[in-house]
């Protein structure tokens, strides 16, 4: 494997680390107002919070993978980078806005004791959920499908090309997947009856997600695959009907490990049906930006490789050791009456 096949490889492994990572940080966005519905508003608000406690020390951390896959594609790829991110400027541009109101949102909750505040809050937190679990669907469908790219390696495309019915597939696969992900986190990281009723709403996700993502795995493999993704589909589609069934035994350990498998399944089939290209041009085969034709110097690619050498594993395992300390469950018993500043303070 020469260093341009490495550095490809590394990035869709980023990739695979933040949406499995990401994925059930989105999913438990999603669903916070589902776990608020209560006739009494303080457990109602108990409720919320043990639910957003279940990703509070790691959320942060998560984010790093897309923030190292974003500069390990400008360094080894900065022709696909380029490309990507003027050609998908205003899909990129929502979700980071999306990612900005989301953690505005989660820091800024607890700061004034209002419900009117905590529920706008939880409305930001949801936003910042749905609208990239969405958009990276659509993205990631577009980059595998090809876009319109001219002889300059510009997109010629506009916004509302990138949105065919096999890219809102796309979004709509990665939305109920991460959903998906994020409530058999959620029955995983709770006990008591914010747990049960994670349990029954995995339960109600998980044949959508198999469905709809069933469907987009299939149809990736038949327009775009190669023989050896198949693997990736029967690995994704298995994973998501052993997520059905351990569901509703309340395996919620197993479910989480195969709701991972099925998240990997997936990023690994769309970057296996793009190699060797990085962005297939639908304008002409020719002016496909390839991992050739759009990397950095073989130099470059030598020093980048050994410093993820150095970097990747201290990063790694300082990541392992946070989950591990943060482990055990929680409830609704956990979390402590709301504090902050009454709305309007002055003083």
């Amino acid at each position: 494997m020469g260093l341009q096949e490495f550095w490809f490889v590394a990035i869709a492994v980023l990739f695979t680390g933040y949406f499995v990572l990401e994925g059930f940080d989105f999913g438990v966005g999603m669903l916070i107002p589902v776990f608020g519905r209560a006739s009494d508003p303080k457990v109602g608000e108990r409720r919320r919070r043990a639910v957003l406690n279940t990703i509070g020390p790691v959320w942060d951390g998560n984010e790093v993978w897309l923030i190292t896959a974003g500069g390990a594609l400008f360094a080894a790829f900065p022709e696909w980078y380029a490309t990507l991110f003027s050609g998908f400027y205003i899909p990129l541009l929502l979700i980071l806005v999306a990612l900005i109101l989301r953690i505005c949102a989660i820091e800024y909750r607890g700061k004034i004791d209002d419900p009117v505040w905590r529920r706008r809050c939880d409305l930001g937190i949801g936003i910042g959920s749905w609208i990239p679990a969405v958009l990276w669907g659509v993205a990631f469908a577009n980059i595998v499908r090809g876009v319109a790219i001219d002889e300059n390696k510009k997109v010629t495309a506009g916004f509302f090309d990138l949105l065919s019915p096999y890219a809102l597939l796309g979004g709509a696969t990665m939305a109920l997947v991460f959903a998906l992900h994020g409530a058999v986190f959620i029955a995983l990281k709770t006990a008591g009856d914010v747990h049960e009723d994670a349990v029954k709403m995995a339960v109600r996700l998980s044949v959508p997600a198999v469905v709809v993502g069933g469907a987009f795995a299939l149809w990736t493999q038949l327009a775009y695959g190669t023989g050896w993704t198949w693997i990736m589909v029967g690995t994704a589609a298995i994973a998501l009907i052993a997520v059905v069934a351990l569901t509703a035994k309340v395996r919620e350990g197993w479910a989480f490990v195969f709701t991972t498998i099925a998240v990997i399944a997936v990023v690994v089939l769309l970057f296996g049906s793009l190699f060797p290209d990085v962005m297939p041009s639908t304008t002409d085969p020719a002016f496909s930006l390839t991992i050739e034709n759009a990397s950095s110097s073989p130099y470059t690619l030598k020093v980048m490789t050994w410093a993820a050498a150095f970097t990747a594993p201290v990063v790694i395992g300082y990541q392992a050791w946070t989950y591990w300390v943060f482990r055990q469950r929680i409830s609704t018993a956990h979390i402590p009456d709301s504090i902050g500043l009454p709305l309007g303070r002055k003083s």
